[in-house]
């Protein structure tokens, strides 16, 4: 491996001034994968948790490849609604419909040469899916309200935090376009599974912060501060630590910085809101101590649960990928567990809950 590759795939900066910054293995073996892809004319799927930089990752891939001359064109597919979202791909013809008093070049179009990165694709309708699955297979497609073939050559990058395999299983997503969009899928790893990129991370944007509030002394954290930024699971991960961090460096009166507020919304003034009737939260399992005779099958159930995820995530040092994998469940299946868990704890003092440290 040449020192040029280590130092591209270490520092991937983008056009804007966004870096996607990291030393851990993890995230080196991302962007080895992602170098290796990028030179390669087919589409790719970039897969992870949001904050985690899916779009710098979209950057990358256009600017490692043959067609960084050539446009980058971005679209969020979230953003739109199902009527916008095929004119906004494809354009339209004048007089297609109510106000279209001209024609417009549709995305496809802009990207002509260069490449389309479509963020949150699951987002995309299945009836523009079968318009986009055509581009992807003969590199054509016809305006909205036209009948004339539009020819295009464009590289197609997609993005999204969501399973796109079960999407695709109960029909909400086409499986012919999902297998011609994952010629590579790359997963992007989250910040909880990147050892040592915390740190890392958090004393580049300290630096970057105090800089742009003049201060003259490079900020430090304390040991405290420290931990307490390496214990948060980051659910926002790159995203939420650098707005942690540049909280954290605004706030302090000093360059050592002794503590961070994770969650800028706790105040004893925050007005409280009447809480809507919820079920009981699910008590940790404690063997003996709960009569599960007298306790409907649905609370046994999601007592034990609760209890067997515990136990995962304490055993796997709260790495959720290893839990999941300890008790034979997909990534996102725990997730899905987790997250039902978490919430309940968050309106229930007495919820066991204890896997979760974003509290």
């Amino acid at each position: 491996m040449n020192d040029h590759f280590l130092n591209t795939r270490i520092y991937a900066k983008s056009t804007v001034g966004n870096e996607a910054l990291g030393q851990s293995e993890a995230f080196l073996s991302f962007q080895e994968k992602l170098s290796r892809v990028a030179g390669v004319n087919r589409p790719v799927l970039v897969i992870g948790e949001r904050g985690t930089g899916k779009e710098l990752a979209a950057i990358r891939l256009h600017y490692l490849s043959p067609r960084w001359r050539e446009p980058l064109v971005t679209l969020n597919c979230a953003a739109l609604s199902p009527t916008l979202m095929e004119t906004e791909l494809f354009g339209h013809e004048k007089g297609a419909f109510t106000g279209a008093l001209r024609q417009r070049v549709g995305r496809f179009e802009a990207a002509d040469g260069g490449t389309l990165f479509l963020d949150e694709v699951g987002a995309v309708p299945v009836q523009v899916q079968e318009k986009i699955l055509r581009v992807v297979e003969y590199g054509s497609f016809e305006r909205v309200g036209g009948s004339k073939e539009v020819d295009v050559d464009v590289r197609l990058i997609g993005a999204t935090n969501a399973d796109l395999k079960a999407m695709a299983d109960e029909g909400r997503f086409k499986r012919d376009l999902l297998d011609r969009l994952s010629f590579e899928v790359l997963f992007l790893p989250p910040l909880r599974d990147r050892e040592g990129d915390i740190a890392f991370l958090a004393d580049h944007f300290a630096r970057r912060m105090a800089m742009e509030l003049g201060r003259e002394k490079v900020p430090l954290f304390s040991e405290s501060a420290m931990a307490c930024l390496n214990r948060h699971l980051w659910p926002g991960n790159v995203r939420e630590l650098k707005n942690v961090v540049e909280r954290a460096v605004y706030r302090s009166k000093t360059h050592i910085i002794e503590t961070v507020e994770l969650d800028p919304f706790h105040s004893p003034y925050a007005p409280q809101q009447e809480e809507k009737q919820r079920p009981p939260a699910a008590q940790p399992w404690q063997g003996d101590a709960i009569d599960f005779r007298q306790q409907p099958l649905k609370t046994a159930v999601a007592h034990l649960e609760n209890y067997l995820v515990q136990n995962a995530l304490k055993a796997t040092r709260y790495n959720q990928k290893k839990a999941a994998d300890r008790l034979g469940l997909t990534y996102d299946q725990f997730r899905g567990i987790y997250r039902k868990y978490r919430k309940d704890a968050k309106h229930s003092k007495a919820s066991g809950f204890k896997g979760s440290r974003d509290a």
